[in-house]
């Protein structure tokens, strides 16, 4: 299965290791972009969508699945 994932992170975020770990650990590649700068995070949230408030933000061919909890289900859902 052939999947691109894309992980959305900044630094200094437990949740976006938790994130990259799961992946790691499943051996899944993925591609980081990191946003450090508060107002160009701001503006990827408003992109994602209202309820969008937080790092990470996963997509996993092109779908947004989220952080932490989105992550699992989509991995499980996947069943990778």
């Amino acid at each position: 299965m052939n999947l691109k994932i894309v992980v959305y992170s900044k630094s200094a975020c437990p949740q976006c290791d938790t994130v990259k770990s799961l992946l790691k650990a499943r051996n899944l590649g993925f591609e980081e972009i990191q946003i450090e700068d508060e107002d160009a995070r701001k503006a990827f949230y408003e992109k994602c969508g209202p309820s969008v408030r937080s790092m990470p933000q996963v997509f996993i061919n092109d779908q947004r699945v989220g952080g932490v909890a989105g992550v699992q289900a989509a991995l499980a859902q996947l069943k990778v």
